[in-house]
């Protein structure tokens, strides 16, 4: 999380927690909700993962902070324009014709997100961890910064992620890509000094309202014969 390691490591303990909830109850009430319910358990490690980060510089410790980087950005940039999609289309009915552009979305965010991780792996010096403002920003290079602006990357980036769950046939899925849109408006508004960590934190706990939908069913209204 973005302001300290306890808070990270509580914060994360949370999501996953609840994430785990979220997913017993997809078990019980319809499978298909389960990878959705993965979100929450994934903000979490990513927030676990953001605690260590906070360690390795607390510590003065390169080793510990380049790893918790490369944990928190492999949900940033790889996992997140994947799995979103991704979880929606598997939510969405067998006769859905939102399937197969949800399905396209996600094979997109995977080639999109392996092409913004994959290089930092090759290239360790390109992550570059700092604190501002009492908050942790991660810069430093980029694959497409060779080619395209850094804001034409981030417009790709939050339209393979916001996109989905917009045009999911499930209202409250459509409300949870409203919310990633309020998250994306306050940090670009308030928070931009440490816009990566404040968006990830923030969209990590918008999936509170995933474990709400899963907990309530509410995609039953919608498809009952599905979720009945």
């Amino acid at each position: 999380m973005c302001f300290s390691e306890p808070v990270s490591f509580i914060a994360g303990g949370v999501l996953v927690a609840g994430g785990a909830f979220a997913a017993y109850k997809a078990w019980k009430i319809n499978k298909r909700y389960l990878p959705v319910a993965m979100m929450p358990i994934f903000a979490g490690i990513q927030q676990l993962m953001e605690g260590h980060v906070w360690m390795g510089l607390n510590h003065v410790d390169p080793t510990m902070t380049w790893w918790g980087a490369m944990g928190f950005i492999l949900f940033s940039w790889l996992m997140w324009p994947t799995w979103i999609p991704f979880s929606i289309y598997f939510l969405e009915p067998p006769d859905s014709k939102r399937k197969k552009p949800l399905m396209l979305f996600a094979l997109a965010g995977l080639t999109f997100g392996l092409v913004l991780y994959v290089p930092h792996i090759i290239n360790p010096d390109w992550v570059n961890v700092q604190i501002n403002n009492k908050s942790i920003a991660y810069e430093g290079t980029m694959f497409l910064d060779y080619f395209v602006s850094r804001e034409i990357t981030y417009a790709i980036y939050l339209f393979l992620i916001i996109t989905p769950p917009l045009i999911s046939t499930y209202k409250h899925l459509r409300l949870f890509g409203l919310t990633l849109i309020a998250v994306v408006t306050t940090v670009i508004l308030f928070l931009s000094y440490a816009y990566i960590s404040f968006f990830c934190l923030l969209a990590g706990l918008g999936t509170l309202h995933l474990i709400y939908i899963i907990v309530r069913n509410k995609c039953s209204r919608e498809c009952p014969k599905i979720f009945s």
